[in-house]
């Protein structure tokens, strides 16, 4: 799919993965719709590139159908979903303090994986509704996964089975929306030079840099952004989960 004049929404889209697939969008020139709970990093996002944003909790039916509805005010039904939002604390199944209370396992999965699915399903029934472009194509739909789906480290129980049913989700979605034309990908990006990492000390970082057999260096939001352009204009990426990670396999801890 060619980018250019297509109506584009990304979750999480406020910083981190997010806001760099919004600069890269638009600067590819689709029309795009910044959604995240932090309502006033997703507008600094989207005044940055003549775009527009919206708060949006994707746990939530009701905000996300009426968010997807003021996108689609303002720029028309999206052709192509991104979807970054998500979160990634770390706890022990069983800590010092007794087992890991059930609300934070919920809370992980409620945004990562149904956040995921939620959005997913209401933008590609808009997706279905629109005219096919080359090749049949109506959409495409891109979620973000983790190496931590595959090498879940200890303390990333939550996290982990959050991205591994993502990875999952990512198959059976794009066999069942093929007869409309709409494409889904996903990206099991490694250690990204993101807000959450950018709290850890520098040595920290230095560390986990290390640990990636190469580069040795943090993976770029910029270079995220990149692989997710080249599945949009890829028409023959499809029902795929693609690592981006410098060939990195997660020790244990």
């Amino acid at each position: 799919m060619d980018i250019k004049g297509h109506t584009a929404i990304v979750t999480g889209g406020a910083s981190g993965l997010g806001a760099a697939c919004a600069v890269m969008l638009a600067q590819a020139g689709a029309k795009v719709t910044c959604m995240d709970v932090n309502v006033e990093g997703a507008r600094n996002v989207a005044k940055d590139i003549g775009g527009h944003a919206v708060r949006c909790d994707v746990t939530d039916a009701e905000q996300s159908a009426a968010a997807l509805a003021d996108a689609r005010g303002q720029y028309g039904p999206a052709r192509i979903l991104i979807n970054c939002a998500g979160v990634g604390p770390a706890k022990r199944i069983v800590g010092r303090d007794g087992p890991m209370p059930l609300g934070d396992f919920e809370r992980v999965i409620k945004i990562n994986l149904i956040g995921t699915f939620n959005l997913m399903r209401l933008a590609a029934a808009d997706m279905q509704g629109l005219s096919t472009l080359a090749e049949g194509e109506r959409g495409v739909i891109i979620t973000v996964a983790s190496v931590a789906a595959f090498e879940g480290q200890i303390g990333q129980a939550a996290y982990s089975a959050s991205k591994g049913g993502i990875a999952a989700l990512t198959m059976p979605a794009a066999r069942e929306f093929a007869q409309f034309g709409i494409r889904v990908m996903c990206i099991a990006p490694g250690i990204f030079h993101t807000p959450m990492l950018m709290a850890l000390p520098e040595e920290a970082q230095n560390s986990l840099a290390a640990a990636v057999p190469f580069p040795q260096a943090l993976g770029r939001p910029d270079q995220f952004a990149f692989l997710a352009r080249h599945i949009i204009e890829n028409a023959y990426l499809n029902g795929e989960v693609i690592r981006l990670d410098g060939a990195l396999r997660m020790a244990p801890r």
